[in-house]
């Protein structure tokens, strides 16, 4: 792995000067709870119909293969 020059002895990955420190809590904002987080995401499908598709295609795979099939017997 190429080092970056930081100016220091350390890694880009060590993050030793950061892990440690307090988490930051807004004092404008408060927190948002868990299931309200959740919500936002909940309405987004990037790949509307996709389920549909794979369910179709799924269908026509097995109709072709019972009509295979039945052309053996």
């Amino acid at each position: 792995m190429k080092q970056h020059s930081t100016g220091t002895d350390k890694s880009p990955d060590d993050y030793s000067d950061i892990i440690d420190l307090p988490h930051h809590t807004s004092a404008r904002h408060p927190r948002m709870n868990a299931e309200m987080r959740a919500a936002q995401f909940a309405p987004f499908a990037a790949l509307t119909g996709y389920d549909e598709v794979i369910e179709e295609t799924a269908l026509q795979r097995l109709a072709e293969v019972m009509a295979r099939d039945r052309m053996k017997e």
